[in-house]
């Protein structure tokens, strides 16, 4: 598939398509859930056959018993374009094995999101895969590392779609109402190239519990 940034048309030299559906930032994922309201603040750092430069985000997510749902945005720039690309996005994920008596949890995923810019093609990812945690028992303090895998179709008007395979390595930390989460993404492309992408941030969680 062409680079994303010449699909664009941001500029001529840059990367490979986004890895997620929030592009510029890894697929996060936390397979336990949960039920409440989470606010997530992100940033992202991709590597060179990713198109470099910066991405912030921010997400909100849903949490009902198994089902958590998630919409949010970012903005990546990659470097030398001139322009920055606005993403928005969304994540279904559903918890079919853990809770709060079981250490090991297994969900899965749906996504989908669109990046544009003015005067650019706009450019659609839907991802579908799952994951895998463990809860790591600790006083006062949530761990809970995961790895996800995950099909992404890329597709921009008047190109061919683009499907492969990608990965993420990450971790949720909590400490009470605030947390810390990490996440390393990988996925390569028909050109041969791996993008990859670091992402950390913070999160506020409103646990308050929901009748479902």
């Amino acid at each position: 598939m062409k680079r994303v940034v010449m699909i664009l048309a941001l500029a001529a030299s840059a990367a490979s398509p986004a890895a997620a559906q929030w592009f510029g930032m890894p697929a996060w994922n936390s397979p336990k859930g949960g039920t409440g309201v989470t606010i997530s603040g992100d940033y992202a750092k991709p590597n060179a056959d990713y198109g470099k430069g910066n991405a912030f985000g921010a997400r909100a997510s849903l949490g009902l018993a198994n089902l958590t749902v998630t919409a949010g945005f970012s903005s990546w720039k990659p470097e030398g374009a001139t322009n920055s690309l606005t993403n928005v996005g969304g994540q279904a994920a559903f918890r079919v094995i853990g809770g709060s008596l079981i250490p090991v949890s297994i969900n899965l995923q749906l996504g989908a999101g669109r990046a544009s810019c003015t005067g650019c093609t706009a450019l659609t990812t839907i991802t579908a895969g799952g994951g895998v945690s463990a809860s790591i028992p600790s006083p006062g303090i949530s761990i809970e590392p995961y790895l996800s895998i995950s099909n992404r179709w890329h597709h921009s008007s008047g190109t061919s779609t683009e499907s492969n395979i990608g990965w993420v390595l990450g971790a949720n930390v909590g400490f009470g109402m605030f947390g810390v989460h990490i996440a390393y993404d990988s996925e390569k492309f028909n050109s041969g190239q791996t993008g990859s992408v670091i992402g950390i941030g913070a999160h506020v969680a409103l646990k308050a519990p929901i009748g479902m």
